[in-house]
C-alpha cells in the first residue's frame, strides 16, 4: 500500500493539520485502521493522533482517495473530535480511560 500526500492545510486554532490523501493497493481497501497506521507512519506521528474522515474507492479501481485530520497530540484529538469518529478509529479519549478504571 503507497500513500502519496495531495495536499495539507494547516489548522492553528484546532491544533490540527487537514491531510488529503491518495492511496493506491493491490487487493481489496485496506481497512480504515490499516490506512491510518500507514499514514501515521508517513507523516512521523503516532496512529491516536490521526483521524480518518473519509475513504472514497471508485468501483474497480486500486485507488482510494481520503481525507483525515492529523492532531498535534491524541489529547487535542480527543478533545475536538465527534465521538462516533473517535470510535471508528479506535482512539480511547481519556474519559473513556477513566471510566474503564473505575467500572
Amino acid at each position: 500500500m503507497e500513500v502519496d500526500i495531495i495536499s495539507e492545510d494547516e489548522n492553528p486554532m484546532l491544533h490540527r493539520t487537514d491531510v488529503t490523501f491518495e492511496l493506491v493497493h493491490e487487493e481489496a481497501t485496506p481497512s480504515r485502521l490499516q490506512v491510518r497506521d500507514s499514514l501515521a507512519a508517513k507523516l512521523n506521528k503516532d496512529a491516536d493522533e490521526v483521524v480518518i474522515r473519509k475513504l472514497d474507492t471508485k468501483f474497480g479501481m486500486r485507488k482510494t482517495v481520503g481525507y483525515a485530520k492529523v492532531y498535534e497530540t491524541s489529547a487535542h484529538a480527543t478533545e475536538v473530535e465527534q465521538d462516533h469518529m473517535l470510535d471508528r478509529n479506535k482512539i480511547v479519549s481519556e474519559e473513556a480511560d477513566a471510566e474503564a478504571e473505575e467500572a
